[in-house]
């Protein structure tokens, strides 16, 4: 049984201000918690794994490939984001697919809900640049997207507000902030970095690209059926478009040939004047992933660690905050998620 600090007026520290930290801090300081975010990078941010990040709030999408918990915690988050930051595009998501992966579309829209076939004419009137590129599509309209070098400023702005602190370019572990106050409870963030204390976290590499175009307009992601993993083209501001995202079982940075055509190839396949794009960045990230690739939220004396959460770090994040921030005022546990460590 886990036993709760049942500590409201307790100092909170938090280590790691991507979008799991982040999280963390922005619902206990609107709690009224002293909060304190730690953040070992600088504001910028650039070697966070959020930093690399596609950004997409899609629970019923995911469900293809994940376990029911992702839906459920993913389903609580849009609310959170909803509410936290109303200005969160939920334009809904599309899937489309060619002919030769006909049989894998099929699939997807067996095994997900939420979502309504479009034929090829709903579809170019709801993605005009798509007009004769897909016979038809599922549409998810409930599903949103964020742009991750954006929302999360928005994120440590909303933190400050409410009376909490960043302290970045700060590197502490849970021993350190303990030596500075018995009566810290710290909350740990910090994905791969916490891997002195939790051996079982293995990296598992995302590769992104990030092309401008004024030549395709988009309202929302499209996910093109792939037969190795979803690859999808993300709509940002200034033209730009994110094509993402491999999942490589390898611990190393940096694109992969075989990745960049994959990609590329995939923006083609949704729109040929992609072809003609400019290439502004490649990049990758390594998610925080445990061997059942499910987040934990785990519980040792008065330190909490949050992290494993793989692909879906936006999706999941405002969702595990709240049930951190249950705990520890109410004792209310969630079993599928908590654990003592």
């Amino acid at each position: 049984m886990l036993q709760t600090t049942k500590r409201p007026d307790s100092p909170v520290s938090i280590i790691g201000a991507g979008i799991a930290g982040a999280w963390q801090a922005l619902l206990f300081a609107q709690a009224g918690h002293s909060v304190t975010l730690h953040e070992r990078g600088d504001a910028a941010m650039t070697d966070a794994t959020s930093h690399w990040a596609g950004g997409m709030l899609a629970p019923y999408c995911e469900a293809e490939v994940s376990e029911p918990i992702i839906s459920r915690l993913g389903l609580r988050s849009l609310d959170i984001w909803r509410r936290e930051l109303p200005d969160t595009p939920f334009n809904g998501s599309l899937v489309v697919a060619h002919p030769r992966e006909r049989n894998d579309f099929e699939r997807f829209a067996r095994m997900t809900e939420g979502h309504r076939r479009l034929d090829a004419a709903a579809l170019a009137q709801l993605e005009p640049s798509l007009e004769g590129r897909f016979r038809d599509a599922l549409f998810f309209p409930t599903e949103g997207h964020v742009e991750p070098r954006r929302v999360l400023p928005k994120l440590h702005e909303r933190i400050v507000a409410a009376g909490g602190t960043i302290k970045f370019d700060s590197d502490v572990t849970a021993a350190d902030l303990a030596n500075l106050n018995p009566k810290n409870l710290v909350i740990d963030c910090r994905g791969l970095g916490a891997r002195d204390e939790q051996p079982q976290l293995r990296g598992v590499k995302g590769e992104m690209i990030l092309i401008e175009t004024d030549e395709v307009q988009l309202a929302r992601p499209v996910r093109l059926i792939h037969p190795r993993w979803p690859l999808y083209v993300i709509p940002r501001e200034d033209n730009l478009f994110m094509l993402g995202a491999t999942s490589v079982e390898a611990e190393d940075t940096g694109v992969s040939v075989r990745s960049a055509l994959e990609l590329l190839g995939a923006a083609y396949a949704v729109h040929p004047a992609f072809g003609e794009a400019r290439i502004v960045e490649f990049g990758s990230g390594l998610r925080p992933a445990y061997p059942d690739n499910l987040p934990r939220i785990g519980v040792r004396g008065e330190t909490i660690a949050v992290n494993g959460l793989y692909r879906h770090g936006f999706l999941i994040a405002p969702a595990l905050a709240e049930l951190t921030l249950a705990y520890v005022e109410r004792g209310q546990i969630d079993n599928e998620v908590m654990q003592c460590v």
